[in-house]
């Protein structure tokens, strides 16, 4: 069968590879359909693994397919049922697993795509536990961004950040995949929505998903934007996943006793901050990684209902590259996503 491996840094081939195994007990044998791409996939391809891993390696970190072959024991799932991927190989049987909390794995096999063979390939072999069936309706390319990009927002805003109908929240980055996401899932609630952007065409297209204002952080400071606004109130919520550039900028934009949730540091990896500020103002930071199964579950449930990934761009299985320099451009509105 097709794989795309990569080799080295930035050097990702279309190759023949073995097949994928006939699943056994409690197992799944899936025919990958669609690929989302995330900047998790960019950090392998520049060679940032932060763990030891070895080459080649099969890319794709989030995933949508249909079920080919059952292993013995597995229930609930058919040949040609539509299933959308859990991108970490957890191990189902510590505390956290048994408790739902999978991305908080005691015994985590790694990160499919990342550290261990992805699912960039004709066929996958997982653990049956590790798939998610797609309610009637939900396209592979939809599904496909289920895994990272719709799980991982579903986790934050309201696992973590505990967001209500009728808050406030400021995005960041909102014509990322996350970022598109983030306002959509908050529109829904009826939020008011607070979101930036790096140039005037996402602004508009932001403004068009539903954000109620966005800010261009190039040309305006977004905290003193947010201030004015909020009558130096502050906001509710705020979705951080930009890291240093924005950190202390949107710690500043918080009300008292505002929430922050964090999920990235596309900018960097530390930063200093005001404690006495933060205790002061009683802020509540929470770090988010991933997402649990059941995030996936209600992301595809809400997909069901009409609350879609935003897509920039599908591109075939050959072009996974021409994806990773489109979304490290940062010219992307929304999810890429490779086609199989």
């Amino acid at each position: 069968m097709r794989a795309l491996q990569l080799f080295g840094d930035r050097d990702l081939r279309l190759t023949d590879v073995a097949d994928a195994p006939a699943p056994g007990p409690g197992e799944v044998r899936v025919r990958v359909r669609a690929v989302g791409l995330n900047f998790i996939d960019v950090w392998g391809f520049r060679g940032m693994a932060f763990a030891k891993r070895r080459l080649p390696l099969t890319v794709g970190a989030e995933a949508a397919g249909e079920i080919a072959a059952l292993g013995e024991g597995v229930t609930g799932l058919r040949e040609g049922d539509p299933v959308a991927l859990y991108g970490a190989k957890t191990c189902g049987h510590c505390r956290a697993c048994r408790e739902g909390r999978d991305n908080l794995c005691e015994d985590v096999g790694g990160v499919y795509g990342f550290h261990i063979d992805g699912f960039a390939s004709e066929f996958v072999t997982v653990p049956a536990r590790l798939v998610v069936k797609a309610p009637a309706g939900v396209s592979f390319t939809d599904a496909a961004c289920a895994g990272i990009a719709f799980g991982t927002v579903q986790h934050m805003l309201f696992d973590n950040a505990r967001l209500e109908p009728g808050e406030s929240i400021l995005v960041h980055a909102g014509g990322s995949g996350i970022g598109t996401s983030a306002i959509k899932m908050a529109k829904a609630l009826q939020c008011t929505v607070f979101t930036t952007v790096g140039d005037d065409r996402k602004g508009a297209m932001a403004a068009e998903l539903g954000a109620d204002h966005v800010i261009n952080y190039r040309e305006e400071r977004f905290e003193g934007e947010v201030r004015r606004l909020t009558k130096r109130k502050g906001v509710d919520v705020v979705f951080e996943h930009v890291g240093p550039d924005t950190w202390n900028g949107s710690l500043l934009c918080l009300k008292r006793g505002g929430r922050l949730v964090t999920c990235g540091s596309t900018s960097g990896v530390s930063t200093t901050m005001n404690l006495m500020q933060l205790f002061q103002q009683q802020y509540r930071i929470t770090g988010s990684f991933g997402c649990r199964i059941e995030n996936i579950r209600q992301s595809l449930d809400k997909m069901a209902t009409g609350i879609t990934p935003v897509i920039d761009t599908v591109y075939p299985l050959g072009d996974f590259a021409a994806g990773l320099e489109r979304l490290e451009s940062r010219q992307v509105f929304g999810k890429i996503l490779v086609s199989l």
